[in-house]
């Protein structure tokens, strides 16, 4: 393997229409290159340029926009450029209002469209910025369907309205809430608001707000003589994997029409990103998909890393990502257990928690936890590995494999199985890239885009392994993709066993957290700035930035706003379950409802991924 190589990350100058982008950089050309394009499909089109320094310091080339302006410059980007950006991957707002490093282009409230081109392999970020007295936009949900989730969560969030929405309604918080609660001016701790009461009469509201109304959730009769049947799967039914409801329109046995309902999880991470210190926070991040243990660290530490300037030891980007690969492989061998169950195979997950077992003891002996080890620190990991670790690795790489050919002939050549999930719930690329989906459920349609790969981060780029690929897009493919995945995450890990560098597993950075405590107790000098960097955390230079990676079940990111405080002004987390639930209904329509069961439990989602 050879050495590692660290990106410096590039300070951004004001530009043309580039926000924080330096005309001579890469970025900057990229950016200019874009804005020509679309003049010249558009030339009406309004691109100010930017009169303030924004300090972002991701590579997503960024530009502001007035938002008489929105609908025309979607449409030009969606539809008419020659590599159009045909990905929506995420939307959301930003409470600017208490904000003190910003310029004069902000106002109380922005809204990012985060757009993605897989043909440039390029993404780009447009900004509207809204005063208080004019909280309202056009609805974007005709040209990409999937921001009409987004868009929802923008106006429980924080009471921007979209118009032109098809159903702008709660999707996170119940109907009956009062406020939003990402709005700055909303309490962020139990102990800011008064004591919890429910009253009778309260008590019959709640009650008559859960009643379902066909006609408020978009449904429709069949005609004024016959009914279609509703059908509540949910919220605790066991094969929705957690407390989330189908509300099913049936015409028979066939279904006609489905609405998710998510929210019944809903914790508020966002917002507790806004209370805790960069460093506290790290073990919130376990807790959204509670199955991918430290990959969700790993895209809030490299942003943390990346806003300030952090360069990681090569043996921690090897550490980090021999533990993610595990985690991708406990995470899918629990999908490949309960989605054999939930067609009927009650066998394999009972093996197949055997071998997590396995593999749990070995997270133990490395982090000492298991689930929710909380374990990638800002500027590198908890602490080294342990001696021995190497024999405990190369005990596992040589076990499993020959556990996943038993498996082969256990679940996939099953012909149950295969007839179970063979063509049932398809998509093609196109609708996948549509509706925002990513990670095994794109590649399942045979579209071959891995972010290790395309992007690689971490050093993934030393490490040779494949992108496995589906062509049908249906139930059996996104399980064959996932199970040779786990292939390819034991042939990464048996290379960072063969290859582990030497050296530190943490920066010798100031704002590493916590800092090196070694001379804390021989001198005042370092243990007063351990004592405060552990206790407040390390101030983070004002900025912004996005981070992604390739997590278990698609790609999850964060876009972390810092206002030069030991805290994070905006915590926006993207997930991959929340743009996959959404796709329910266009793929669940004209199935059985056992066909549903099968889909549900091929997409692998957890809530806590979905609701946050």
């Amino acid at each position: 393997m050879t050495e590692f190589n660290i990106k410096a990350s590039k300070d951004w100058q004001a530009g043309l229409s580039i926000a924080g982008s330096d005309a001579t950089s890469l970025q900057g050309k990229l950016a200019q290159e874009i804005t020509a394009e679309i003049l010249a499909v558009m030339p009406e089109l309004d691109l100010k340029p930017v009169t303030a320094v924004e300090n972002i310091v991701d590579d997503i080339c960024t530009f502001w926009l007035d938002k008489k302006q929105l609908i025309k410059l979607m449409k030009v980007l969606k539809n008419k450029l020659v590599q159009p950006f045909d990905m929506c991957f995420d939307l959301f707002a930003i409470d600017e209002t208490t904000r003190e490093h910003k310029g004069r282009q902000l106002q109380d409230f922005t809204v990012n469209y985060h757009l993605r081109s897989y043909q440039r392999n390029q993404d780009i970020r447009i900004k509207v910025a809204l005063p208080a007295s004019d909280k309202s936009l056009a609805s974007v949900c005709h040209i990409w369907p999937n921001a009409n989730w987004y868009e929802r969560e923008i106006w429980d969030m924080f009471g921007i309205t979209f118009i032109g929405h098809p159903n702008l309604r709660r999707i996170l918080m119940p109907d009956t809430w009062q406020g939003h609660p990402l709005l700055k001016t909303h309490p962020a701790r139990a102990t800011e608001m008064a004591p919890f009461t429910l009253p009778p009469d309260q008590q019959d509201k709640e009650q008559a707000a859960l009643q379902f109304d066909p006609q408020a959730w978009g449904m429709k009769r069949q005609d004024k003589d016959n009914d279609f049947m509703f059908l509540n799967l949910g919220p605790n039914h066991p094969s929705v994997h957690g407390a989330f409801r189908i509300v099913l329109q049936m015409d028979g046995e066939e279904i006609i029409d489905c609405v998710p309902d998510i929210g019944y999880h809903h914790r508020g991470a966002e917002k507790m990103g806004e209370r805790q210190s960069w460093h506290s926070y790290i073990p919130y991040t376990d807790r959204i998909d509670y199955l991918g243990g430290v990959m969700n660290n790993f895209p809030y530490v490299m942003a943390v890393e990346k806003l300030a300037g952090i360069s990681v030891p090569d043996r921690a980007k090897v550490i980090r990502i021999m533990t993610s690969e595990m985690f991708r492989i406990l995470s899918h061998l629990l999908f490949y257990g309960t989605f054999a169950q939930d067609i009927g195979a009650l066998s394999p997950i009972f093996y197949m928690f055997i071998d997590r077992e396995k593999l749990f003891g070995i997270i133990e002996a490395f982090t000492g936890a298991r689930m929710h080890p909380s374990w990638f620190r800002i500027g590198g990991i908890a602490q080294d590995l342990p001696k021995g670790w190497e024999v405990l690795v190369r005990d596992y790489v040589n076990y499993l494999p020959k556990r996943l050919d038993e498996y082969e002939k256990m679940v996939m050549q099953n012909s149950i199985l295969k007839n179970r999930t063979i063509d049932v719930g398809a998509y093609s690329s196109q609708e996948a890239i549509e509706w925002g989906i990513t990670g095994p459920g794109l590649r399942a349609t045979g579209y071959s885009w891995d972010l290790r790969k395309q992007r690689p981060y971490s050093g993934y780029d030393q490490f040779d392994f494949e992108v496995p690929l589906g062509n049908k897009g249906d139930c059996y493919d996104r399980c064959r993709v996932r199970v040779e995945e786990m292939r390819q995450s034991i042939r990464i890990i048996e290379q960072c066993l063969n290859n582990m560098p030497a050296g530190p597993y943490k920066a010798e950075h100031p704002q590493t957290t916590p800092p090196d405590k070694s001379k804390t107790m021989r001198d005042i000098d370092s243990l007063i700035p351990h004592f405060i960097n552990v206790s407040w955390g390390p101030v983070i230079p004002a900025g912004e930035v996005s981070m992604c990676v390739e997590a278990t079940k698609g790609i999850m990111g964060y876009h972390l706003v810092s206002d030069g405080s030991t805290m994070s002004y905006r915590t926006r987390i993207r997930t991959p379950s929340f743009a996959h639930l959404q796709m329910l209904p266009l793929i669940s329509k004209g199935q059985m409802v056992a066909d549903l069961i099968a889909t549900l439990g091929s997409v692998d989602y957890v809530m806590a991924d979905v609701d946050r």
